[in-house]
């Protein structure tokens, strides 16, 4: 087992391969798709990163795939499908799938809408152990009664429900937006030396919903760190891999500097 709360200048295959089975609790990975960026030339082979994954992750522990797809010769590359359906047959099982909205897309192909989204695929190796469901959607009618419900079931009949009180907040739906760019996706200077990082938000809100404290958090794409940041602002472990020296420097760097500011905050 490979020392945690640690990213490592390595390829995430050959990482991985350190790892025991069913070590880690979560994954929170963006992995480079589609040449969309060029990363100093990086290649990975898919296949085999997935098939790690799987190994590694625990019984009830949930893998977090955030994807999209390019426009190539007039076509959607679909990648994102097609990750997706490997990884159901491997054994994955598609628990959900959440979609990434992004507060400023992206310029569009000619005669194209505005890409505004990426998919973010919820792995499950069996049901997942941990669910914190995200309750922060505004109730209109809070504080009131919903009144008497009915369901319609399969053979077409109506059951009545019991009605239920309406709280201030509801669970969250499966489009989450985020802003994104300078001072919104983090406001990490530093960090803006990766071409593609995440929303803090975005990858707290996954380690929220998906484990709890003390869980192992992996990013086998560490990029920027912000996987790593996270997991230590929200009290879990991480572990990481990243081939790029530039990238993996940026990472350190930006770590070390939370955890300064953890400590002081203490003072």
């Amino acid at each position: 087992m490979l020392e945690l709360n640690k990213i490592y200048l390595q390829d995430c295959l050959e990482g991985m391969k350190e790892l025991d089975d069913n070590s880690i609790d979560l994954v929170v990975t963006s992995p480079p798709y589609d040449n969309l960026r060029k990363y100093n030339g990086f290649s990975w082979n898919f296949e085999g990163v997935a098939k790690e994954m799987f190994r590694i992750i625990k019984n009830g522990g949930v893998v977090v795939w955030v994807v999209g797809d390019k426009v190539e010769s007039g076509s959607k590359s679909l990648t994102s499908f097609k990750h997706a359906l490997y990884f159901k047959e491997i054994g994955f099982n598609i628990y959900d799938v959440i979609i990434y909205k992004k507060s400023s897309p992206s310029p569009p192909h000619k005669n194209r809408y505005f890409n505004s989204f990426e998919y973010m695929f919820i792995l499950s190796k069996s049901k997942p152990i941990t669910i914190n469901l995200l309750k922060d959607r505004p109730n209109k009618c809070a504080g009131t009664s919903s009144g008497i419900l009915t369901r319609r079931e399969k053979n077409g009949t109506l059951t009545t429900k019991k009605s239920i009180f309406i709280n201030d907040f509801g669970t969250r739906n499966n489009i989450w937006e985020y802003d994104i760019g300078n001072n919104k996706s983090t406001t990490d200077k530093i960090a803006f030396k990766h071409p593609a990082i995440f929303p803090e938000k975005l990858v707290k809100d996954h380690i929220i919903s998906w484990s709890n404290q003390g869980d192992i958090v992996l990013d086998p794409f560490m990029g920027s760190g912000t996987t790593a940041k996270i997991a230590i602002q929200t009290n879990r472990q991480y572990i990481g891999f990243e081939t790029n020296e530039e990238y993996y420097n940026l990472a350190n760097e930006r770590i070390n500097d939370n955890k300064t500011n953890i400590l002081l905050s203490f003072i």
